[in-house]
């Protein structure tokens, strides 16, 4: 019997210590202090990002036009290539396919090279951008401990929220931490 009542004591000893813990730590979430910021906004106001956006724009305009010439060659060389098909030895149409397939691969490969995932483009932009993303992510630490927040979210593309308090909002303390003239703007 005195075995079945310690048995009984230390399950009921366990269940309250875990709910002690619970209620604990539901008081500490309850004391957290959550924020967040819009960067696009950040973004829009930071005159230096519009320079960056413009460069960008450029250099891919560049690139596109330049892709462009090569499927109008590319497409020059099949046209040409299904008009005098008939006219040629099968080593010379060999020949022909041989130097479309090359021109369609140099063309998959610029691409690659300006494009995909490693390319010149995305480089060049997380080249241009990491100054402005380390003087936005430094302006907000500042503001978050100075305001003692625990958590800053940003809401811009990637994360929704359904519902935000406008009072949380620390995207124009931000903004002026930056130095950002929101009058001006």
């Amino acid at each position: 019997m005195v075995r079945h009542f310690n048995l009984v004591f230390k399950k009921t000893a366990y269940i309250l210590s875990l709910f002690l813990c619970f209620s604990v730590a539901l008081a500490e979430a309850q004391n957290q202090k959550i924020g967040f910021i819009d960067s696009d906004e950040i973004l829009r106001h930071l005159p230096e990002y519009s320079g960056i956006e413009q460069r960008l724009s450029l250099l891919s305009d560049t690139w596109r036009r330049e892709i462009t010439e090569m499927e109008r060659e590319i497409d020059d060389l099949v046209r040409d290539f299904e008009a005098r098909e008939i006219l040629f030895t099968d080593d010379m149409r060999q020949q022909r396919l041989n130097e479309i397939n090359i021109k369609r691969d140099e063309l998959e490969r610029y691409i690659e090279n300006k494009f995909g995932p490693r390319g010149e483009y995305f480089t060049r932009q997380k080249e241009l951008l990491e100054p402005i993303q380390r003087q936005i992510f430094d302006a907000l630490t500042r503001v978050a401990e100075r305001g003692s927040y625990d958590f800053v979210f940003d809401r811009s593309e990637d994360i929704r929220f359904l519902f935000v308090k406008q009072e949380w909002n620390l995207t124009e303390e931000v903004m002026l931490e930056l130095g950002i003239d929101l009058a001006r703007n």
